[in-house]
């Protein structure tokens, strides 16, 4: 049975008091909730990931990067590679936020080369997709996610598939206040799950957790994980507000 997962992607916020305070918060809820069998992930910034792996190290919730470099070590100032992020235990990744998509110009090519660095020292990516405003008017949406799939994901082996985790985030959704319906999350849900079964099979298809992402809030996630094919949520900013996130959690 695939995993329910509710990540929380702190993107470039917090100084470390800050983090400090808030993923102490998120830690001491955990140990009181009724999480009905859901993951935590937390994705902070670099430079907390020791902090939060040793937190969690006693805590409810694993922890996850917001990126990486594809390559072990070498002449890449100011990146990070996976076996640093092995290293601290981090066991997550996250790989093609619009966000790195929009302001980096990562490539479904370059996409390809993380998940692979990723895959191959035990780091479980949770890979993102999804269409901007004008693709979706255009009803181009379907052939975008399809797009971005085969291009860095489709070339996995059936085995090393297994361990991706999907996000599908609208970016029209994302900061902007402005959630898509439960009926269109579980609509491009259910169609991402049915090119993996046409790729990978029923099984495979059946066991991967695909994630929403955009805006999810406390007040809206409840009726987005209700959707069948909705397995939990990728979340900004109600991560960085401690009960709000552990609404969050409990919303299965």
């Amino acid at each position: 049975m695939r995993k329910k997962i509710v990540a929380g992607n702190w993107k470039m916020n917090t100084v470390f008091s800050e983090a400090e305070t808030l993923v102490t918060e998120i830690a001491d809820s955990l140990d009181d909730v009724e999480l009905n069998g859901a993951e935590v992930i937390l994705c902070p910034p670099f430079i907390y990931l020791e902090m939060i792996t040793d937190v969690a190290f006693e805590s409810n919730f694993k922890v996850g990067a917001q990126n990486i470099y594809p390559a072990d070590s070498g002449a890449f100032t100011g990146e990070i590679s996976p076996l640093m992020l092995k290293e601290l235990n981090v066991e997550y990744c996250i790989v093609g936020h619009s966000e790195r998509r929009q302001y980096f110009q990562e490539s479904n090519e370059f996409l390809k080369k993380k998940v692979d660095a990723l895959l191959i020292h035990g780091l479980q990516p949770i890979f993102c997709c999804g269409e901007v405003l004008p693709e979706r008017e255009a009803n181009q949406h379907f052939d975008v996610v399809k797009r971005q799939l085969e291009e860095s994901l489709f070339h996995l082996a059936p085995a090393a598939f297994l361990n991706i985790i999907i996000a599908y985030e609208p970016v029209w959704a994302i900061g902007t206040g402005v959630t898509a319906t439960k009926e269109q999350a579980q609509e491009m849900h259910a169609y991402i799950r049915q090119l993996i079964s046409e790729k990978y099979g029923a099984d495979a298809a059946s066991e991967t957790s695909i994630l929403y992402g955009g805006s999810c809030n406390g007040k809206n996630a409840a009726e987005l994980f209700s959707q069948p094919d909705v397995d939990g949520g990728l979340i900004g900013g109600a991560s960085l507000k401690s009960a709000e996130f552990i609404k969050i959690t409990t919303s299965f």
